[in-house]
């Protein structure tokens, strides 16, 4: 468990919103490792939309990290299925 918990801590996910406008990296601890943000998304009267471009990146990297969480979970319990919600999945 230690040796997987360490492999996902060096995994990173890269999540994009806006056909790649906004994108955020995620590393396997949800922790938000960078952030690009192209200046076509940056319109000061618009503001909601680039927030709205942020946490839908951000969502998708979310996404993209917890399915690796369950690849590599499916790998150290040999495919057996864990409970909803553990380890945070």
């Amino acid at each position: 468990m230690g040796e997987m918990q360490e492999r996902m801590r060096s995994q990173v996910v890269t999540g994009t919103s806006g056909g790649g406008m906004v994108s955020i990296e995620i590393n396997g601890q949800m922790e938000i490792i960078g952030v690009k943000i192209s200046p076509e998304a940056v319109d000061p009267d618009d503001i909601g939309m680039l927030e709205d471009l942020v946490f839908a990146a951000f969502s998708d990297a979310s996404v993209k990290i917890k399915d690796k969480m369950k690849e590599e979970m499916s790998k150290l319990t040999g495919g057996m299925d864990l409970p909803p919600g553990l380890f945070g999945m």
